[in-house]
């Protein structure tokens, strides 16, 4: 194999696939990136047989062939390389030399046969939706799926198609995201949970270009995008995803009307006196057309008002504070509307279309006077 490309090129796609290489294998050849120049493109792919990328990238062939190189060592060697054309080329030996104005490097690669290429998917309709609104649902759903495999379900995000509707749910067993977006066109019902770890990966190699689309598609156990040159195909976490419907309740005592960026900062003031893994609760004592935000720990205490319009009952109620601040640093409305029950239920912050909708499970506090 003989080929030219750019380094930009070349270390964008290398950088693109580098996120479905496994930290930990017992299977050597999964710690490497194929190089596949066989059929008249220069294919990039990388699997851990959960998660698979592949991308094209331009360049030159001058001989084809295939070959899978370690791709720590060949990363580390593109990223510092001068800003060139880099030449890759192999022998029948495998041995790889890598060339860059006056730098050269020669490492051993492995046979592309042993190399485990992505599932071939039978492809049928594909849902459309932008590149920007995908990074965006992720965005403002993955930080409350749970990051212990305790319950596998927990790790992932539900996508909930329905008509010309998606709704994308994440949950942790204290609290729940959900986006719900409008679709250009309309679509069969199906119902997939898609791993958390996927969609991480995804949200940092998506352009995220508001004119440009990803094609999802599914089969009853991988989903695939497809966005540019590039393609990932994950598998689907099975099982039954939990009925959060009869979680959501429109009934309230409470509703407060705040402003967003002056309840988040006040939040965060609080958590100052909060140590790393200290599980101190902020206090909300709503009032008559104000919000009093308590914190007591170790360290001292802290307290701020805040003004607020409230419809219904008085409340005390308390709350995980990086729980609230999760919720708040998505949401990119100027106000918004919480709606409480009572201080043992859950509160929940929507907006009037209930675009987005999260739910917060309250805590216990022992007030201090």
């Amino acid at each position: 194999m003989k080929l030219v490309c750019s380094k930009s090129n070349l270390l964008s796609g290398v950088q693109i696939v580098s996120k479905a290489v496994p930290n930990k294998t017992t299977m050597s050849i999964l710690e490497c990136i194929l190089i596949d120049a066989s059929s008249g493109e220069i294919k990039l792919t990388a699997n851990d047989m959960e998660l698979g990328i592949e991308t094209i990238i331009e360049g030159n062939i001058m001989e084809k062939g295939i070959i899978a190189l370690d791709a720590k060592i060949f990363l580390e060697i593109v990223r510092k390389l001068p800003d060139n054309d880099i030449h890759i080329e192999t022998d029948s030996n495998f041995k790889t030399t890598i060339t860059c104005e006056k730098a050269k490097f020669n490492i051993i690669g492995k046979s592309g046969e042993d190399f485990s290429y992505l599932p071939q998917i039978e492809k049928s309709e594909s849902l459309v939706i932008s590149q920007f609104t995908l990074k965006e649902v992720v965005r403002q759903t993955i930080f409350s799926i749970a990051d212990n495999d305790n319950n596998k379900l927990m790790t992932g995000e539900l996508f909930d198609i329905s008509g010309n509707k998606l709704k994308v749910v994440s949950l942790d067993g204290h609290r729940i995201s959900i986006r719900n977006i409008l679709l250009k066109n309309s679509y069969e019902d199906k119902k997939v949970v898609v791993p958390g770890k996927t969609l991480n990966e995804i949200s940092k190699i998506l352009p995220g270009d508001a004119d440009r689309d990803v094609n999802i598609f599914f089969t009853p156990k991988h989903i695939v995008f497809e966005f540019d040159n590039t393609t990932v195909v994950s598998r689907l976490i099975e099982g039954q995803y939990f009925n959060i419907e009869q979680m959501l309740s429109s009934d309230y005592e409470t509703k407060v009307r705040i402003n967003k960026k002056e309840f988040l900062n006040c939040i965060d003031r609080a958590t100052l006196l909060v140590k790393e893994g200290d599980k101190k609760p902020i206090i909300i004592n709503i009032t008559e057309n104000s919000m009093e935000l308590k914190i007591n720990s170790i360290i001292g205490s802290m307290n701020e008002d805040i003004d607020i319009e409230k419809n219904g009952k008085d409340m005390m109620i308390g709350f995980n504070p990086k729980f609230l601040i999760d919720a708040l640093r998505v949401i990119d409305d100027e106000e918004i509307n919480i709606y409480l029950v009572n201080p043992k239920a859950p509160c929940f912050i929507r907006d009037a279309e209930e675009k987005y909708i999260y739910l917060i499970l309250p805590v216990n506090f022992t007030t201090v006077n």
